[in-house]
């Protein structure tokens, strides 16, 4: 049996050099050489927890129950992890730095347990501010690669195959607050779609902080790998949660949202090396390792197996894409489908259609956007968009005669998947439940601390909790 590695950043998207964009990932680059690169990867949902549910289970957010943030009550059904079903499979789990599937992602132990790991390597965290936390990255870099060179020695796992998941806190804001001589904001210019001005490009020069030292602790655990003797005997998946915390990206279903990085490198496999522009979600990704490890799929997974492109084939493993929102930190639910040249969101919510203000992290460029009028932009109810000739997707066709007929084949197929999943948006809006923090609509902030910018609910107000 493989061994399996699985490498996680925060908040990456696909902004990283595999993927054409000049920023410091040289590590990630030289691993992308050796492994299968997925070009058109998308994520289940845009927003952190959501997406590495869907992923870690092989379903949607709405069918889990990670409908929200794990941090702020919502809770997944643990008994879907890969985690569990690995541990059935006779497989030694282990956790060091982020997961985000249960609780607040900086508590130890707690989130670990619940998922079922059966060791937790994570390096205490509570000394450092958030801009230093890529320090803590490399802490636990270094806990992975102690792990890796101790495990012979131990008597955890005894002998049995490993799953490894190494999280970074990397590149989640907020940034390091210093720049390395070589990174200059004034020759920085931030990915699609944050215009070029001195603050934005400021705020993309700590983005290219982050990445830099999440490359670091990426080729250290990788060298360390291969040091071991386990490069040969290791399935690597390395891949973020969903797009760069920009405005317009992340929490939205734009492609700048939902694009993700992913490349999996299968021992021998002959698919490495490759380039794959086939289109693929990240629910994909458990259907994927019970293949290669020759285990039964579980009944409940969605997704379908990307084993054929890692053996060589060139075929398109399916047709269309579905990813959702539904609480980040208000209510703003949403749907899309994406073919390899449509795009259809529906929004679920007509009554509010400006943006939701406290779902876009803070930062500079979220600055820029408030002092030129992002209070006044407002979403389409439904939009369809040709990527061939509107990558940006900025030119709404929904209400184009001569793409009616795409229009109701995009509508089917995303009514599709709604039936096909018992998609609960169908039966109305979603009731907020007394143990989730929910922001109001028009807050403007996640960490609002005035308690009237939260839902107040019969059982009494949410209070902040600072999260």
């Amino acid at each position: 049996m493989y061994h399996i590695l699985y490498i996680h950043t925060h908040d990456s998207g696909r902004i990283l050099s595999p993927y054409g964009y000049k920023v410091p990932t040289p590590e990630m680059e030289g691993f992308a050489k050796e492994a299968a690169v997925f070009r058109n990867a998308y994520c289940a949902s845009p927003t952190c927890s959501p997406s590495r549910a869907a992923l870690l289970t092989g379903t949607y957010p709405h069918q889990n129950g990670m409908l929200g943030l794990a941090q702020r009550g919502f809770e997944l059904d643990c008994s879907r992890h890969l985690v569990q079903y690995l541990n059935h499979h006779d497989y030694y789990t282990t956790l060091c730095g982020i997961q985000h599937e249960a609780g607040w992602y900086l508590d130890l132990e707690q989130g670990a347990k619940k998922i079922g790991y059966q060791e937790e390597l994570t390096r205490e965290n509570s000394g450092y501010r958030q801009e230093d936390l890529v320090d803590w990255d490399k802490e636990n870099a270094l806990e992975v690669c102690r792990w890796l060179r101790d495990r012979d020695r131990r008597q955890d796992g005894d002998g049995k195959p490993f799953f490894l998941s190494y999280g970074m806190y990397a590149t989640h804001r907020r940034f390091p607050d210093h720049l390395d001589e070589d990174i200059d904001g004034d020759y920085a210019i931030p990915p699609y779609p944050i215009p070029d001005s001195p603050e934005t490009r400021k705020d993309f020069a700590g983005y290219l902080m982050s990445v830099r030292s999440a490359d670091q602790c990426f080729g250290q655990v990788i060298r360390c790998l291969k040091q071991q003797g386990l490069w040969d005997q290791t399935i690597i998946i390395f891949t973020t949660d969903h797009g760069l915390a920009n405005p317009f990206s992340k929490c939205t279903l734009f492609d700048s949202g939902i694009g993700v990085n992913l490349m999996i490198r299968v021992p021998g496999g002959a698919g490495n090396g490759r380039v794959y522009d086939q289109l693929v979600s990240q629910v994909d990704v458990f259907p994927t390792i019970c293949e290669l490890l020759g285990t039964e799929k579980p009944d409940y997974l969605e997704g379908i197996s990307l084993k054929p492109l890692l053996d060589g084939g060139t075929d398109e493993v399916r047709e269309d894409v579905f990813a959702e929102i539904n609480f980040h930190t208000s209510y703003e639910p949403v749907r899309c489908v994406r073919t390899k040249r449509y795009k259809y969101i529906r929004y679920y919510d007509p009554d509010y259609l400006k943006i939701n203000l406290s779902n876009i992290d803070e930062s500079g460029s979220k600055v820029y956007y408030m002092k030129r009028d992002l209070r006044r932009q407002t979403k389409y109810e439904e939009a369809l968009y040709d990527l061939v000739y509107d990558p940006g997707e900025r030119c709404n066709l929904a209400d184009r005669e001569e793409y009616k007929y795409i229009l109701k084949d995009m509508e089917n197929r995303l009514e599709r998947y709604e039936t096909g999943t018992d998609d609960p948006i169908l039966q109305g809006e979603i009731a907020v439940r007394p143990e989730w923090k929910v922001n109001r609509k028009e807050c403007l902030q996640a960490s609002s601390k005035n308690p009237d910018d939260y839902v107040a609910l019969a059982e009494g107000r949410l209070i902040n909790r600072g999260r």
